[in-house]
């Protein structure tokens, strides 16, 4: 029977396929109309089949963090945390997850109870063609919604709580509806909803239930994403969906982004409602563009041979308010001196944005972007800095925020407007108050047919900028619960109009126009009261509350110069003068710099973008992350295949203490083509500035799922010498297997001026500059003006990793490039000066008699809080290990200070130990890596067999296991019986194996260049069991004859 079954199905299969060929050439419809209809089937279906894959991976990860979190709250309850993990202040609120999960059902009761009760029937009775609307299903599905994290703010006053939810909502629930006379149905299934909102419990009451209301909004848009089903499948073709999603985005800002607010009384006649629904603006900030520095140039020619310029504009943002400044053609450094004013709402909590793009026919390109939080600019009431360009831009952006303090009297309008005249504000001048306008209701307006209400709309206008309301259908009587907001640039010369209209027919139902000058001697600058609308009916009243606060800037009117953009000199001060300096004269902020060190540690939960045969078959993804900091960009190595990589990779940059500042993680999937985007997340800098540490898994942003587990450490240099061993031996010990050495010390060099530079072609003066290197990182001043004795008062920073054999070159030069002078300042100089510092005249070798430099060089010793706690726990014990005795000769090597970056060949014998010579090992169990770590920093007095010296390397094994897996060894030291290696190595294993385990260590000896024999110089076993692994600390240990047993 299934084999007759299958026939006239396998006959009827193809002929459904050539059906709409058949329909369409029935119809006269072109192939390319075909051909279009089936490319939208296929990005639809596509995207269908996304959506639904993305909503089953979010749950999964859902799922996979409820168990990480039941494992991490374990962890933390046996004490395995280390001691320097300090946790945010965001928390996590489990309890609240599982109050929420037990309450969903009831709350999917309410919500159905709700749809078909209330909603459908105003529905029905909205629009005619909707009168057999109705919701045929209604559930909210299984998976509740989700809080990420929990931090509280202080409110503004005593009786407000102010609480910030990162909440996720990744549901299936499935809602249909049908309006049975068209034959319509349609619905949703399955939805996600990502956003912080912000939750405020205010006012606080003496009695029960303590707070009387209850107000919601998200201080920025949500990310939705919907999954249609139905008639509304339609919204999921390529290019709709982004429309619909859009479209229902703004329905929700419209109720729940600020401005806008869901209000929730608890009490009864709450007299506080409506001012909490529709509250005063905490403040103004007025933004001063004044203009940008070392741009990127994004306008090329001939193929991306000759690099031009860009032309550079700003867009800013603050809410749902955004401006965009005038273009400036053709310039990598452009001045726009344009002033903007933005109402602030909440604080803290909203963000100003500035995006920097470069003028394109076609697309405009980014060019960098910065956020500052509104609250620093509360704190700072003036703030004026060179804000760093993120997300791969270069360059700095010159602002000058200002916070204006709402003011309900008048008795300072007078100095505002004064002030006010003195600014030169462009494009608009600037604003001396803001007018708040709550639209509430209206009463008996006129009707203009008989038996027909009107729609009624209010415009609201003052001077040229006019709000206009909601439509309240049918009635004479509305309710708006509307506010409005103005810049006034002189209030007492203007008026606020106000028309009412019924929609949309727009025929007048009535107007008021009321002069300003009435607020300003109203008690607190406020008119609470109906208003008898003109050219209405004789009882047709506007109930509103107009509000005017004059803004004040409480902040001294001249705050000193403006700070001179990085890399370029302060204004001189005018000096009458011609003295000498002494000593250099640096700014108040040199050597003022932070390192900040990234440990790239892991992910968990990617979505997986390498797919095939059209997504049947599922593939993983090869990812790798981009950090950006500080305008500096990493990029870590390509994990292949794998949805939890883990990286372990380290990054060092310097960082100042500039507000607005993120460090940026964004990961990507390696294809061969076009990568494709994993997620970003970011934490702000002043958070790590200010604790030290921030150690946690930050979830993926714009993404169904991921997480990813950073380490950021914020150092401050230290004007001491006394932790640079115990830094240098933990770095040792933190070393990862890929990246650069890690730093010990920060040096901070301000070159202010030469003098008696040799002149050039007879008697002209050079145009020089100085360049100044380390390693091989090297900088340079500008050039200066010809002239003998050039003055730069430019300051530079450079990580160092040695200081005891590192060295500062400095060279002064011509425009050409001719050498006038070079000093080169040894590091270890830094080391035994005072406070690590030095600071004047230096002699430039190579030019004239009294050619010199005056300088500032000051070293800053980079002490970790893992350091710390080492320097803190005293002088490592430990097995057979045999210190060198204090007073001797290369005693560098000896104790807990024997580190691998101090190691000297030692000419003195060591303290008497075995006959085969001793050897110097670190073992240490790193956690976060959960790897073995050795180190092998050096041999002493070994015993030479031979009369030839050896060439001896030392070779690891970890028993019991002899296979090529457990062996290591380190390069061959040529001729010598006093070896330094300095090498690390690593082996994958837990710390339960590793105690478990057995090390073996034999220095060898290569006996002929011809023979692969080789000669034992000595050995040691050390049982892993009786190490202290998590201590860390060099020791010395004997080496035993060959022929000995372990």
């Amino acid at each position: 029977m299934e084999r007759g079954g299958a026939g006239p199905w396998a006959l009827a299969r193809p002929l459904l396929w050539a059906l709409p060929a058949y329909a369409a050439g029935l119809l006269g419809v072109g192939a390319g109309a075909v051909l279009l209809a089936l490319a939208l089937y296929a990005g639809w279906r596509r995207r269908r089949r996304a959506r639904e894959r993305g909503l089953r991976l979010a749950a999964r990860l859902q799922r996979d963090e409820e168990a990480a979190v039941r494992a991490a709250g374990l962890g933390a309850a046996r004490g395995e945390l280390p001691a320097w993990v300090t946790f945010p202040d965001v928390e996590r609120a489990e309890w609240l997850n599982k109050v929420l999960a037990q309450a969903w059902p009831f709350f999917g009761q309410y919500m159905e109870k709700l749809l078909v009760e209330k909603v459908a029937p105003s529905i029905r009775t909205s629009n005619t063609h909707l009168q057999t609307f109705t919701f045929t299903r209604v559930d909210m599905g299984e998976k509740p919604l989700r809080v990420l994290g929990v931090r509280a703010h202080p409110g503004a006053h005593k009786k407000q709580i102010l609480l910030d939810l990162n909440i996720s909502y990744v549901g299936d629930v499935q809602i249909d509806v049908e309006v049975k006379k068209f034959f319509c149905k349609a619905g949703v299934k399955g939805m996600q909803l990502h956003g912080m909102l912000r939750i405020i419990l205010e006012p606080l009451l003496g009695d029960v239930p303590i707070v009387g209301a209850v107000t919601m909004f998200f201080i920025r848009r949500p990310t939705l994403d919907i999954n249609w089903t139905g008639m509304t499948n339609l919204l999921d073709i390529p290019g709709l969906s982004s429309m619909s999603d859009t479209m229902i985005m703004d329905a929700i800002s419209s109720y729940l982004v600020l401005p806008n607010r869901l209000l929730v009384p608890l009490v009864p006649d709450l007299h506080e409602a409506a001012q909490l629904r529709c509250p005063l603006p905490r403040g103004v900030v007025r933004v001063h563009l004044r203009g940008a520095r070392d741009l990127r140039s994004k306008d090329r020619f001939m193929g991306g041979l000759v690099e031009g310029k860009s032309d550079p504009y700003a867009v800013l943002r603050v809410g749902t308010q955004v401006v965009t400044s005038r273009v400036i053609d053709d310039t990598l450094n452009p001045t726009w001196d344009e002033v903007y004013e933005f109402i602030v709402h909440e604080v803290p909590g909203q963000e100003m944005e500035v995006e920097l793009f470069d003028k394109d026919p076609d697309q405009d390109d980014l060019l960098g972007r910065m956020k500052l939080d509104l609250g620093e600019v509360l704190k700072a009431r003036v703030l004026e800095e060179w804000f760093p360009l993120q997300e791969g831009g270069r360059g700095r952006l010159h602002l000058r925020l200002e916070w204006l303090s709402l003011l309900s009297d008048a008795s300072k309008l007078d100095q505002v407007l004064e002030r006010n005249r003195t600014i030169v504000a462009k494009p608009d001048p600037p604003s001396a108050a803001i007018l708040v306008v709550y639209l509430d209701r209206a009463e008996e307006l006129p009707v203009k047919k008989p038996g027909k209400e009107p729609n009624p709309v209010v415009q609201v206008s003052v001077q040229d900028v006019t709000r206009e309301s909601k439509v309240v259908c049918n009635t004479s009587a509305p309710v708006w619960e509307d506010a409005f907001r103005f810049f006034l640039h002189d209030p007492v010369n203007q008026d606020v109009d106000i028309q009412v209209k019924d929609d949309p027919r727009q025929s007048s139902l009535g107007s008021l126009s009321l002069p300003l000058a009435r607020l300003l001697d109203a008690p607190e600058l406020t008119l609470d009261q109906p208003f008898q609308l003109q050219r209405s009916g004789p009882r047709s009243r506007l109930h509103m509350k107009l509000v005017l606060r004059v803004l004040f800037l409480d902040a001294p009117e001249n705050g000193g110069p403006p700070p001179a953009p990085p890399g370029q000199p302060e204004p001189p001060a005018s000096t009458s003068s011609t003295h000498r300096p002494t000593q250099a004269s640096p700014d108040p902020q040199f050597g003022t710099e932070h390192v900040l060190r990234i440990h790239l540690l892991e992910a968990e939960n990617l979505v997986a973008k390498d797919n095939f045969l059209g997504g049947v078959v599922r593939g993983r993804s090869d990812p790798y992350a981009k950090v950006r900091v500080a305008g500096r960009v990493f990029r870590s190595r390509v994990v292949k295949e794998d949805l939890n990589p883990r990286w372990n990779e380290v990054y060092e940059v310097i960082v100042d203490n500039v507000p607005g500042q993120d460090v940026e993680f964004d990961l990507f999937d390696k294809d061969i083509d076009k990568d494709d985007f994993l997620g970003r997340c970011k934490v702000p800098l002043r958070r790590v500035l200010s604790s030290r540490i921030v150690d946690e898994w930050l979830p993926l942003e714009e993404v169904k799922s991921g997480r990813l587990h950073v380490r950021l450490e914020s150092l401050a240099p230290s004007a001491s010498a006394a932790p640079l061993e115990q830094v240098l031996h933990t770095n040792s010990l933190l070393q990862p297997a890929r990246g650069e050495e890690l730093s010990a010390a920060l040096l901070s060099v301000f070159v202010d001026r030469a003098a008696d530079l040799p002149l050039r072609k007879g008697s002209k003066p050079p145009a020089a500059f100085a360049s100044l290197a380390v390693r091989d990182v090297s900088v340079k001043t500008k050039t200066c003006a010809p002239t003998a004795e050039p003055v730069w008062d430019e300051g530079f920073s450079f990580l160092i990793k040695r200081p005891h054999v590192e060295t500062l070159e400095l060279q002064v030069k011509e425009e050409g490039g001719q050498p006038l002078g070079t000093l080169r300042l040894p590091l270890p100089q830094l080391l035994a000066a005072e406070g690590l510092a030095l600071d004047g005249w230096f002699p430039l070798a190579g030019g004239g008699p009294g050619t010199q430099v005056l300088l500032r060089a000051q070293l800053g010793v980079l002490v970790s809080q893992q350091a710390e706690a080492g320097a803190g726990g005293g002088s490592p014990a430990g097995g057979d290990a045999a210190p060198q005795p204090a007073g001797a000769p290369g005693q560098e090597e000896s104790g807990a200070g024997g580190l691998r970056q101090r190691l000297l060949p030692a000419d003195s014998p060591p303290q008497p130990g075995g006959p085969q010579g001793r050897l110097q090992l670190t073992l240490w169990y790193h956690g976060d890596e959960r790897k073995l770590v050795a180190i092998v920093h050096a041999c002493r007095k070994l015993r030479a067999v031979a009369k030839e010296l050896p060439d001896p390397y030392v070779s690891l094994v970890l028993l019991p296991d002899r296979g090529r897996g457990t062996k290591r060894k380190t390069s061959v030291q040529r001729r010598t019986l006093n070896p330094d290696f300095n090498e690390r190595f690593e082996w994958d294993v837990s710390l339960e194996e590793a105690s478990r385990r057995k090390l073996e260590a034999q220095v060898k000896s290569t006996v002929s260049f011809v023979s692969r024999e080789k000669e034992v110089l000595g050995k040691l076993h050390l049982d892993l069991a009786q190490v202290d692994l998590s201590e860390g600390g060099a020791h010395w240990y004997e080496l035993r004859d060959e022929r000995s047993s372990p």
